[in-house]
């Protein structure tokens, strides 16, 4: 028998060497760690159990079966984050670059399955070359099996994706059907087609980092939610990442120990906003003086910065966070903001997470651009979001809810719960000054001084309709409150709503406008 431990122990060592050392140290020569340091750094001390660590290839072209390493290029298995069940996977760079067989496909699908059958978030740490050509298509076909169970996932327990290095072709879809994508700058991008490709087909010349970098994906395209500076702040984000979640969509939004104060207002809040309604403030300084102390988790920060998402907790319970961002375009709604708010959205309410809506939005950006490409299916795609959305929902207006940006974000017309307002929201077709442009257009033109009627126009336009109290009186507002109120109302509002039970009509699914 010891004969026979000894030759165990020898493959598990095998095993751990992955590709071997000299391979190892070509991975730290590039600032990358290997797949077991990032599972180390990523699970609680001790926790972590591999499933298939003798798994090989089953693959005999080209020479192969002389090329046989113990867990053919990725580790899979699960163990704790914070004390709570998780599954992961993680590519070996240093066996056969990371490429995909059908066995490395195989050893994800069981850990997939296994998740999604114990309920508990899945997280792939990728860095691989992309299918292994060796085999043909039988890595196209793990590829798909993997998709499959991504998609069979969706909404069921959450996915994270987090790119540790290359993830080329049909590596990216996996990840792009993923929750969360995070990618590390400088050692890790996302294409379909390479550089080198692209300029055969196109003649432009592109690094990989500019083509699929991190910077490029987290502030252009909007595909990976948090760029990381190095692998260490990767991992750290996704544990801050889950401590916001439940295990399942059949779990309640996590709640954290909060002893109530004899006073949770906050006067800071009333003097956040300027005295003149066309000048810009930043929105995160609202929800900072709203949620938990250093409790906002910013999502997509750099993508659509017109709109700011991201989690946080009020009292101790895990919210989503949608706001416009004056600060940025004037909070004003396009087509980055919509889809960004959107995809956030439809997370939340996925996962049983509360959201809350910070509204100081002057519409939507006009022009050709957005027109021609489709703001308004993309703007439907955010009304939809929140009009579907059965958790708890509450909205606060800050300033300004001008036209069908007033309907889309949250209104009590799509099935928001509680809806307050501050004094100096302005709810409206539109501003007053085009209002009145509009309204009082002959009596401005038959004037003696133009410009002093139409400012007489908008005033009168102004003390009418740009105020909270209109809407307040129709029950269009439940409450208009002083800013300094606000945790106050909604820490009550959040408590009174968290046994809610909204039943959509049965049905399918719905058809989003995509």
């Amino acid at each position: 028998m010891q004969d026979k431990i000894k030759h165990l122990q020898d493959k598990i060592e095998a095993s751990k060497l992955g590709g071997g050392q000299a391979r190892i140290d070509r991975q730290h020569q590039k600032g990358k760690l290997t797949a077991r340091e990032r599972i180390e750094l990523l699970m609680d001390e001790g926790s972590f159990e591999e499933i298939g660590m003798l798994v090989t290839h089953r693959c005999n072209d080209f020479e192969m079966q002389e090329q046989v390493y113990l867990g053919d290029g990725v580790i899979t298995g699960y163990g704790t984050i914070n004390g709570r069940l998780v599954y992961v996977f993680s590519q070996d760079f240093t066996v056969f670059g990371g490429s995909l067989s059908e066995t490395h496909a195989e050893k994800i699908c069981k850990i997939m399955d296994l998740a999604a059958k114990n309920g508990a978030p899945v997280i792939g740490l990728n860095d691989s070359g992309g299918a292994r050509i060796q085999e043909g298509v039988k890595s196209l076909g793990g590829y798909a099996d993997i998709f499959y169970r991504n998609v069979k996932s969706s909404g069921l327990i959450p996915q994270i994706s987090a790119i540790m290095g290359p993830c080329a072709g049909g590596a990216v879809y996996s990840p792009a059907i993923t929750d969360f994508i995070l990618m590390v700058e400088n050692t890790s991008y996302m294409y379909v087609t390479g550089p080198n490709v692209v300029k055969t087909v196109t003649h432009e010349n592109v690094t990989h980092d500019e083509l699929g970098g991190a910077q490029a994906h987290a502030a252009k395209s909007g595909v990976t939610h948090f760029a990381c500076t190095n692998e260490l702040e990767c991992l750290n984000n996704i544990k801050q990442l889950l401590s916001y979640m439940p295990q399942n969509c059949e779990e309640d939004a996590p709640r954290y120990p909060y002893q109530l104060q004899a006073d949770e207002s906050r006067p800071k809040l009333n003097e956040i906003l300027p005295s003149n309604s066309t000048q810009p403030y930043n929105m995160r300084d609202v929800i900072a003086g709203i949620v938990d102390e250093d409790s906002f988790l910013e999502v997509h920060k750099e993508y659509a910065e017109n709109i700011v998402v991201g989690f946080a907790r009020i009292a101790g319970q895990s919210i989503g966070i949608v706001a416009n961002q004056p600060a940025y375009l004037a909070g004003v709604l396009n087509i980055d903001a919509s889809k960004k708010g959107a995809r956030f959205v439809r997370f939340c309410d996925a996962f049983n997470i509360p959201l809350l809506v910070l509204v100081d939005v002057p519409g939507f950006l006009p022009g050709t651009d957005q027109e021609w490409n489709a703001i308004i299916t993309n703007g439907a795609k955010l009304l939809y979001a929140f009009s579907e959305a059965t958790v708890p929902r509450i909205t606060v207006i800050t300033r300004k809810a001008y036209g069908g940006a007033y309907d889309v974000m949250n209104s009590k017309h799509i099935g928001s719960d509680l809806n307050y307002a501050w004094p100096s929201a302005e709810i409206a077709v539109m501003g007053p000054k085009g209002a009145a442009e509009i309204i009082f257009k002959r009596e401005i033109a038959a004037a003696d001084n133009p410009e002093a009627k139409l400012q007489e126009k908008v005033d009168e336009y102004t003390e009418k309709f740009a105020n909270p109290f209109r809407a307040a009186r129709r029950g269009f507002i439940d409450e208009v409150i002083i800013p300094a109120d606000t945790r106050k109302k909604l820490i009550k509002g959040f408590q009174m709503l968290q046994n809610k039970v909204d039943q959509m009509p049965r049905k399918k699914h719905g058809n989003i406008p995509l």
